[in-house]
């Protein structure tokens, strides 16, 4: 449904985005994660038609957002990290008049709008005026001015970007419906935000893509917070560490059962070969866990420190 093959970007002397590929498939809610300061506004522009890139292509349901633009922007919904609104009309005026802008008219234009706020919570809610409303319902408003022409793809620039916790529940649920019909790329730095909904995440630092998988993959691939507990007798540390894609192994010191346990360090999912090890070796095997890294040990390994310091201060 989107696809990004190697995007470049600079801005004069400033060097945004180097090589930036991936793709994210229909029906898909992934996270485009990275610090601060790591491209990924830049990105979501690009992706969007709102900025040209140097080089590289994008694809949006089979249009190139280069040669088509307008047809990709019938087919994306955008959320930036701001939504655009005026804050002197009242969210009934402001829908209507982004239903213009997209072509919807009269009946249409009044059924679209009607069926898309009760959507994101705003039924009723078509004479309050957009100063007044609080940061939450503003998102709210971005999202739905983002629905109104029922595209197949939402693009969500930090939509919780400055809610309190009770407005960042509402705003993730909606978000997760949404995602039962559209695809649905999302930005953020938020680590919780993309254990709350995405299944897979895109990981960004210095202009680049670092890291791509689901949640798991990711972690596994951490050097720090992944490892495989395993109890057994009849074998020696030395002995599993000859197991195949074992890094390290450490021995634990006693735990309830009595049995021997061991860390083993290792980037893929070991424990089948540890077992097949231990049976080989004429061992009893008497459990074996993968316990993977946190999401936040994940970013920090594939970032690096001093992206993740260099993120917040951009």
């Amino acid at each position: 449904m989107v696809e990004a093959i190697g995007i470049s970007k600079s801005f004069g002397p400033t060097v945004a985005l180097t090589d930036v590929s991936f793709s994210v498939g229909k029906g898909e809610i992934v996270g485009f994660l990275g610090p601060n300061g790591a491209g990924k506004t830049t990105t979501m522009r690009i992706l969007t038609g709102f900025l040209p890139a140097n080089a590289g292509e994008v694809k949006v349901a089979g249009f190139d957002v280069f040669e088509s633009p307008m047809e990709v922007k019938r087919r994306v919904g955008y959320l930036p990290e701001s939504p655009p609104l005026y804050p002197e009309l009242s969210v009934g005026e402001y829908l209507a008049f982004v239903g213009e802008l997209r072509g919807l008219t009269g009946r249409a234009c009044r059924s679209q709008t009607g069926a898309v706020m009760e959507r994101v919570g705003l039924g009723g809610w078509e004479a309050r005026i957009l100063g007044s409303l609080s940061k939450g319902y503003r998102q709210r408003v971005g999202l739905a001015q983002a629905l109104l022409h029922d595209p197949p793809v939402l693009i969500l620039d930090e939509p919780t970007s400055g809610l309190d916790p009770t407005q960042m529940v509402g705003i993730r649920a909606l978000i997760q419906d949404l995602a039962t019909s559209h695809t649905v790329i999302l930005s953020t730095h938020v680590l919780q935000e993309v254990e709350a909904l995405c299944p897979r995440a895109i990981v960004i630092g210095r202009g680049r893509v670092l890291a791509s998988g689901t949640l798991a993959e990711l972690k596994r691939r951490a050097k720090r917070g992944s490892w495989t507990f395993i109890e057994a007798q009849g074998i020696d540390a030395r002995q599993l560490a000859t197991t195949p894609g074992v890094d390290q192994v450490e021995p634990l010191a006693s735990v309830d059962s009595g049995w021997p346990a061991f860390r083993v360090m290792s980037r893929d999912d070991v424990r089948q070969g540890l077992v097949d090890r231990v049976v080989a070796a004429g061992g009893h095997v008497r459990a074996v866990e993968a316990r993977l890294a946190t999401l936040e040990e994940a970013f920090i390994d594939i970032v690096g420190e001093e992206g993740v310091t260099q993120g917040k201060a951009g």
